[in-house]
């Protein structure tokens, strides 16, 4: 990791938290949209949740917004919205787009387990945001811990942005590349599946948006940081890209068997739901 920040892991999807002596920002807010993860969070750091000064989304996505509305409702937290996912961040589910159903990822283990993970989790009934500042492409946001400036990664939605932080040479690359694809179960740098994605074409440009940056780490969305340099992971991503033709085919997929695996999310979710995950796991 670097200095001052770390990694937490909340079922599926990685939120950071960005420290200084008196005040914490946040990368992200995890899935869950009450308070008791936050709080549980910092009460294990020693710290308290007024400290929490900002919370930075990468983008609007229902597993990336989680506590933002809670927290700010209750601590005063300010929220960053990246421009471009404005609209999304008041209407979570209604203005979701992506390239492809979600549908037919289904066949994969690691989707379905997502499906169950989001049930779970309440990701699938979010807490859309009422009151946020926005933020561009280029903007410094000098009043946030760690003062990350933002850089326009669209694709993955319309809006999505990185955050890079210089002088601790890291860039928190939310879901333009990510080293575990939750929809497939791939790991190793790569772009999400376009059952998540809203503009494919748009989320290869980025790639050398996140490339340009020449940051040494990356913080990712899903999956582990990456420490071998944005230039390469850009470079495999894109690899990742060209390889796997998003082996689905063009998102055909037989209605009864679509039923099939809809029925057996909802019995692992029956069969999984008195299992305890530690809702929490903290990686320095």
């Amino acid at each position: 990791m670097a200095d001052g920040i770390r990694r937490l892991r909340s079922s599926f999807v990685n939120w950071y938290l960005i420290e200084d002596r008196t005040r914490l920002a946040a990368v992200d807010a995890g899935p869950r949209p009450g308070l008791a993860e936050l709080e549980a969070t910092l009460a294990a750091l020693g710290r308290s949740p007024r400290e929490l000064v900002a919370i930075v989304l990468t983008h609007a996505h229902v597993d990336h917004i989680g506590f933002a509305e809670a927290a700010r409702r209750r601590f005063g937290t300010a929220v960053y919205v990246p421009e471009g996912d404005a609209g999304l961040a008041r209407h979570p589910l209604l203005r979701l787009r992506s390239e492809r159903l979600l549908v037919p990822y289904l066949r994969n283990a690691s989707a379905r387990s997502l499906v169950v993970a989001m049930v779970r989790t309440g990701a699938i009934r979010p807490r859309a945001l009422r009151s946020f500042e926005t933020y561009r492409d280029g903007e410094t946001l000098e009043l946030v811990p760690g003062a990350p400036r933002a850089l326009a990664t669209p694709g993955h939605t319309a809006g999505h942005m990185a955050l890079h932080l210089p002088d601790r040479d890291v860039l928190f690359s939310g879901d333009a590349l990510v080293t575990v694809d939750p929809l497939t179960g791939r790991t190793g740098p790569r772009r999400v599946g376009l059952g998540f994605t809203q503009d494919a074409d748009d989320a290869a440009r980025s790639l050398d948006a996140v490339a340009a940056t020449g940051a040494g780490t990356l913080l990712p969305g899903h999956g582990d940081p990456w420490t071998g340099g944005a230039v390469e992971a850009a470079r495999l991503a894109a690899g990742c890209a060209a390889a796997n033709a998003e082996t689905l085919g063009a998102g055909v997929f037989d209605a009864r068997r679509a039923e099939e695996l809809a029925e057996e999310v909802r019995v692992e979710e029956i069969s999984t739901h008195n299992v305890r995950q530690p809702a929490i796991d903290f990686k320095q």
